[in-house]
């Protein structure tokens, strides 16, 4: 047998439902900000150079 719930409570849990949506739409969203702040951070020189070399080292394949 199905169990109804009063209005009262279907209200409050479709609040609740709500609320936990958008922290939800609110954390992915700081995090897409965290994320691109990171993507477009400078790479810095030193990371670079050591990049350059491990390339210079490693045999082109052709």
């Amino acid at each position: 047998m199905i169990e109804q719930r009063p209005t009262e409570d279907r209200g409050r849990t479709s609040a609740a439902l709500d609320e936990a949506r958008l922290r939800q739409q609110a954390i992915g969203v700081r995090l897409r900000q965290m994320f691109d702040e990171v993507v477009n951070e400078p790479v810095p020189d030193e990371f670079l150079d050591i990049l350059r070399k491990a390339d210079k080292q490693t045999p082109e394949k052709g």
